[in-house]
């Protein structure tokens, strides 16, 4: 059993916009194959058809990894020549990047339909709290790898937290706060509801703090773009939450020979299987968070699964329902 079909297909009235999310790893499995990413967003574009065809208006929220992570090695490649730019910058450069193939890469599929719907890229900021624990503890690593000389250098003049990873290096570490509140969100919305297809959240958003009485003020951090579109689902109310991974379905004992799909997840169980630790830290565990934290807001159902499978899992034939 899994989402009810019926109403996938025919949202009703009171039902929002779809919210789909994936990963920067969906564009660019291979950072130094750029090209890539081309054929990657004309293979996510057909899929996105699907959800268009079942929902009125459409919210797409893209990861950043490995293309922020390019611009980091090009930026230490000429830091003698050019000043550096900050990190919150360079996400910002990603959306729009990112977002010019998936427009494109959208409308081009959309005419070829025969259909018609608007696309659009919105550069995103989401609210973040400058007092979240995160910044206390600082856990994604980001960039190029660094020799212990080498860290010790960044550490002691950017104030930098390094992070050693076996047998690579050392890499900076950066805090991953939980956004709080979209800025653009009445954009966003205005626009999802009108039917259009809204590129958003891009990498989670650009982190800024909102200081009184000086306004938003950009910080040195990265949003878990998972959390940043479960944020937006709930806001709109979504009719269909989506996060898309490299798997069809969520797993039990993923990676080993007794692993098995799960079709079902209710709240409690996940939060079981969490607390256990059954899924990976940075890999599927965020995804299962996010689409608990949607779940039990709404209490509607999530649901994940792999860009190959969109079509079956929102058929109830494949991928993992999370539900209350």
């Amino acid at each position: 059993m899994a989402l009810d079909s019926q109403a996938l297909e025919t949202p009703s009235s009171s039902a929002g916009p779809a919210v789909l999310a994936f990963g920067g790893n969906a564009l660019l499995p291979d950072p130094f194959r750029p090209e890539q990413q081309e054929e990657r967003a004309r293979e996510l574009a057909r899929a996105v058809l699907l959800l268009l065809r079942r929902s009125s208006g459409l919210v797409l929220v893209h990861g950043n990894g490995p293309q922020v992570g390019m611009i980091l090695l090009r930026v230490e490649a000429t830091k003698k020549k050019l000043p550096t730019e900050p990190l919150d910058t360079l996400v910002a450069e990603t959306q729009g990047s990112i977002g010019i193939l998936l427009a494109r890469a959208l409308r081009n599929a959309v005419v070829a339909e025969g259909s018609w719907a608007e696309v659009m890229t919105l550069l995103t900021q989401v609210i973040v709290d400058p007092n979240d624990p995160a910044f206390a503890r600082p856990e994604k690593p980001i960039g190029p790898h660094y020799t212990d000389e080498q860290a010790q250098l960044l550490s002691r003049e950017r104030s930098w937290f390094m992070m050693l990873e076996e047998d690579k290096g050392w890499r900076r570490a950066v805090a991953s706060p939980r956004p709080l509140r979209v800025v653009e969100m009445p954009s966003i919305e205005a626009a999802a509801r009108a039917g259009r297809v809204v590129i958003a959240g891009g990498g989670g958003g650009v982190p800024v703090i909102d200081q009184p009485g000086h306004g938003l003020r950009g910080i040195e951090a990265v949003v878990d773009k998972d959390r940043t579109a479960s944020l937006l689902a709930t806001s709109l109310a979504a009719g269909i939450f989506c996060i898309l991974t490299g798997v069809p379905s969520v797993q039990k004992n993923f990676g080993k020979k007794n692993a098995r799909r799960i079709d079902r997840l209710s709240v409690t169980e996940a939060r079981e299987l969490l607390a256990r630790g059954e899924f990976p830290p940075g890999s599927m565990a965020p995804k299962i968070e996010a689409a608990l934290e949607y779940v039990e807001r709404t209490r509607r159902e999530a649901l994940i699964t792999d860009t190959t499978n969109l079509n079956r899992a929102l058929d109830g034939e494949e991928g993992t329902v999370l539900h209350i």
